[in-house]
């Protein structure tokens, strides 16, 4: 069988023969910072929808309900795609898999800046899931790829990365731009339209092989060595998931309607500061082993969640900002320590499916959650639906924990 390409970086990687390239192909390294740079583009594009919530729900006269629906949208179609072709680029190659996952994402994109009803902002959603469903694991399989040594950090921090540039520019450009409901999506257009002409130069990381129309069939490909280490932390994982779909899909409605905060830069600034530091917390604590930053991970989080609840009960920006950092923290390590147990137990054809297996797990906990609390706002109210999600978060945590710990002896 032939495998995908790695980046000789130390002397025990064994490198696979090369694979054919076109001669206007660039180093490999190249390749890895390209991969790098979609993955971000990609996940700022979901994210710079957030900042923008406020404003739709009066244009369209939305409800919390209403925006969670259209959160639940994306969620749905990420789903789809990364059940059938999360796995694809491990057969096709990683460039015809990262140009559709592009060529869609500026297809939302498009859609997006003419969305004039709710109808329009839930297809543009939908499209854009599917972008990101194809993407996210031909990205990062080819980060890896290209950089074995690196790879599993990198891959660590581009969605914090990414999420954290799409929240904070959307907010900029809605206190800057005189129309930001296009001015987001004309920006984002553009940027991927570069992607997709830096595309032609790069370099294929990955050699095809025969699978590919089989693999199209909804499955979960999770390699069999992968298994118990996944299923061991799982619970971690879906605690930390479900807290950041909680603050994508709910956070900046809580800071406008439940703490009577008008500035839309203040609920754009509090999501960019969920991932903002946890893409520090995975860069600081890079050499921790990876048991231990999910120890670290799930102790933190009820510690953050408790402090951010009770900024939103004070009504106090300030403190929920400063749970928010304390939440990032955890929310980061636990993400890192998680994805650098189980990528390294993948050879080299699964890693693609592996990372969509990971993907599926990670986005059902994001979107469950929170589809099940925008449903509860019209019964219980916003204010109770944070602190009810916010308990059930530390329930979780304090779970995983102590699973960690039981493990551990």
């Amino acid at each position: 069988m032939q495998g995908c390409q790695v980046q000789a970086a130390a002397p025990t990687v064994e490198v696979t023969p090369a694979v054919k390239t076109p001669a206007r192909s660039v180093p490999l390294g190249v390749m890895t910072a390209y991969s790098f740079a979609g993955a971000m583009l990609i996940g700022a594009s979901s994210s710079a929808v957030t900042p923008l919530y406020r404003l739709y729900q009066q244009s369209m006269h939305l409800t919390p309900f209403w925006i969670t629906v259209v959160f639940a949208s994306y969620v749905v179609s990420l789903l789809a795609a990364l059940l059938t072709v999360g796995g694809l680029s491990d057969y096709v190659g990683r460039r015809p898999v990262i140009f559709a996952s592009l060529l869609v994402n500026a297809a939302a994109m498009l859609i997006f800046a003419e969305a004039g009803s709710l109808g329009q902002l839930i297809a543009a959603r939908m499209v854009q899931g599917l972008s990101v469903g194809i993407g996210t694991t031909a990205f990062g399989a080819a980060i890896l790829d290209t950089s074995r040594t690196r790879g599993p950090l990198l891959n660590s921090v581009t969605a914090f990365l990414g999420l954290t540039a799409g929240a904070l520019g959307s907010a900029a450009l809605i206190t800057l731009a005189p129309d930001p409901l296009h001015v987001v999506y004309h920006v984002l257009l553009g940027l991927t339209l570069l992607m997709l002409v830096a595309l032609w130069f790069m370099p294929e990381s990955c050699t095809p092989k025969d699978g590919a129309w089989a693999s199209l069939r909804p499955h979960v490909a999770v390699p069999l060595q992968s298994k118990s280490v996944l299923a061991r932390l799982t619970p971690a994982n879906v605690a930390a998931w479900a807290l950041g779909g909680f603050y994508l899909s709910l956070i900046p409605t809580v800071v406008a309607t439940a703490m009577h905060v008008a500035s839309p830069w203040v609920g754009g600034i509090v999501v960019s500061a969920l991932m903002l530091t946890a893409a520090i917390a995975v860069a600081a604590f890079r050499n921790w082993p990876p048991r231990r930053l999910v120890l670290m991970g799930t102790s933190t989080l009820p510690i953050g969640v408790a402090v951010s609840m009770v900024g939103i009960h004070e009504q106090q920006v300030a403190m929920l900002l400063a749970g928010t950092v304390i939440v990032g923290a955890g929310f980061g390590a636990t993400f890192a320590g998680i994805l650098r147990a189980v990528l390294p137990t993948a050879h080299a054809h699964e890693r693609a499916g592996l990372l969509s297996a990971f993907y599926l797990q990670s986005y059902l906990a994001f979107a469950v959650p929170a589809v099940a609390a925008g449903l509860s706002v019209p019964l219980i109210g916003l204010s109770a639906v944070a602190y009810v999600y916010g308990a059930v978060i530390v329930v979780l945590a304090i779970i995983s924990l102590v699973a960690s710990l039981l493990a551990e002896r």
